[in-house]
């Protein structure tokens, strides 16, 4: 099926149908049209994780632990993070972007919004990640985090020219990547706003994850990391901030009157203990992401709650941290032009059948990419098998980090 053909979804067991042509949910479709069947099953959107890093996929297949072992949150990022993507290479990198795409379209979830870091393979490292992408059938958004952590500013001129390669699809999409203030220069900031403008799209970039983020920041002359990127003009509208841990309440609402997205990323703050992220609910614009954890929305979603209800965030507690989840739809929307509301006519053509709680088809875009639980494009046990042994290979380059 191409993206050119129509599809008619239904009737579920609520007697709902949805119909996609051209890759969006239309009013009704030709009487031609071919029908995905679902009487016992449940339509619903697909999940949209609107911050991730595909490339710390291989990261649960036996990475082996820091020594000495942190004790802070930029330990972590020094002693794990920054250590694996240094590793990375195209083969270590495809492998996990396969595995990791498969377990993400057998969760329901349809699109990922990826964050990349790689210092040593920066050039083709997005050709890599937009060919899996397509290849599988998810929706994308990808980006690379330039920074001059590890080689200067050359490694960030680099990585910003990077996202310059991103070719927009009917499932692709490029946006501008930083990885954080505090490991970029004033001129840096300044030239990802200003190619961010020049190719049409936003930035995509971490703040306030941790208070070295705020202390760099003031060290530097600003009141915090979200004021210095607005001072520089990197706060394109429509950008989105990862995190946003240690921002105060007025912080939050300057990002919104902004144009900004936040994305929350409660099981990654609870596993960095950062802190959790309160301050978020000032404002409606704030979708969930899971930063590189295994992409079953549903399963950040249950955190989302557990934890809002541990910090009395009450705006999100229980139920309503489904909130979060159904902004990640309106932000995708931003970014391809469509309707923001789910399933709306107008929308992105991304559904999942649910039988019984369990995902039993989901389509991309107008195009089935799991039915009846198996991926269409792959065998998500080879690419597991394939990832495991990659990962291996991983382990030995580490010691050489």
């Amino acid at each position: 099926m191409t993206h050119s053909q129509a599809l008619l979804i239904g009737p579920d067991r609520h007697g709902r149908r949805v119909a996609i042509v051209d890759g969006v949910v239309a009013r009704e479709a030709p009487v031609d049209a071919p029908v995905l069947s679902c009487p016992g099953g449940e339509i619903a959107p697909g999940n949209v994780c609107a911050h991730t890093h595909i490339y710390s996929a291989l990261a649960p297949y036996g990475m082996p632990k820091p020594e000495p072992a942190p004790k802070n949150f930029v330990q972590i990022l020094e002693r794990v993070w920054w250590r694996l993507d240094r590793a990375i290479d195209a083969e270590t990198l495809r492998a996990g972007a396969r595995d990791y795409v498969a377990k993400a379209l057998l969760a329901g979830t349809t699109t990922l919004i990826d964050h990349h870091e790689s210092p040593n393979l920066i050039e083709g490292s997005l050709e890599v990640l937009s060919d899996v992408t397509t290849e599988l059938g998810i929706r994308a958004v990808l980006c690379f985090g330039a920074t001059e952590r590890n080689f200067g500013r050359d490694e960030a001129v680099r990585g910003l020219a990077e996202n310059r390669t991103v070719v927009a699809s009917p499932l692709l999409r490029g946006m501008v990547g930083l990885h954080a203030s505090f490991t970029v220069s004033d001129e840096t900031i300044a030239e990802a706003g200003d190619l961010a403008r020049a190719l049409g799209t936003a930035v995509h970039v971490h703040v306030a994850e941790d208070m070295a983020d705020v202390e760099d920041a003031k060290r530097r002359g600003f009141d915090g990391p979200l004021e210095r990127l607005i001072a520089l003009g990197a706060l394109v509208p429509g950008s989105i901030i990862a995190h946003g841990v240690h921002l105060d309440a007025t912080q939050v609402r300057l990002a919104a009157r902004n144009g900004a997205w936040f994305v929350q990323n409660p099981r990654s703050n609870e596993g960095n203990r950062v802190g959790y992220a309160g301050n978020l609910s000032q404002v409606s614009t704030v979708a969930l992401g899971v930063d590189g954890w295994d992409p079953d929305m549903a399963v950040e979603q249950a955190a989302l709650a557990r934890l809002a209800q541990e910090n009395d965030d009450e705006a999100v507690a229980g139920p309503r941290a489904a909130t979060r989840l159904a902004a990640g739809h309106a932000l995708m929307a931003e970014r391809f032009g469509l309707h923001p509301e789910p399933l709306a006519v107008g929308a992105a053509g991304d559904v999942v059948v649910r039988r019984g709680g369990a995902v039993e088809h989901v389509v991309v875009a107008g195009r089935p990419v799991v039915l009846d639980g198996h991926l269409v494009a792959g065998d998500p046990a080879a690419f597991q098998a394939t990832a495991r042994a990659e990962a291996a290979r991983l382990w030995d380059r580490l010691k050489n980090v």
